[in-house]
């Protein structure tokens, strides 16, 4: 029987990403998001709210692996996609995706909103 074998949430202001994007920080941008995320995000009106919820998706992932960015780990490691009913969701590769595996995980599960001044993301990790 699957059991919660990790559990991270962070949140974000987002006029923090507001600030990035006025003062054209794309290389931040870049380091940050692969380029579907800000593909995505920058085709909507506001962009920072999407962008905020994406870092904050990251965030929550590496709280929950326990690990912070370390071992190697990249932020384009880790990527929110949306399913065609706009759920989202996030994929793990690289040495994200290697730990995650190694820490006994099997499934991660995410939950993200963003309203107001914040964003806020959830991520659980079930194993075996």
């Amino acid at each position: 029987m699957p059991f919660v074998s990790g559990l991270g949430s962070d949140l974000v202001r987002i006029q923090r990403f507001r600030a990035f994007l006025q003062a054209g920080k794309t290389a931040v941008l870049e380091r940050l998001f692969t380029v579907d995320e800000r593909s995505f995000c920058l085709s909507k009106k506001d962009p920072a709210p999407h962008l905020a919820v994406r870092f904050a998706a990251k965030e929550a992932f590496l709280k929950a692996l326990g690990t912070g960015l370390r071992h190697g780990i990249r932020w384009q490691d880790m990527e929110v996609v949306r399913n065609q009913a706009g759920k989202p969701d996030l994929v793990v590769d690289g040495e994200a995706a290697r730990l995650f595996r190694e820490g006994g995980h099997v499934r991660l599960l995410l939950t993200c909103s963003h309203d107001g001044d914040y964003a806020l993301a959830t991520v659980v990790f079930e194993g075996n």
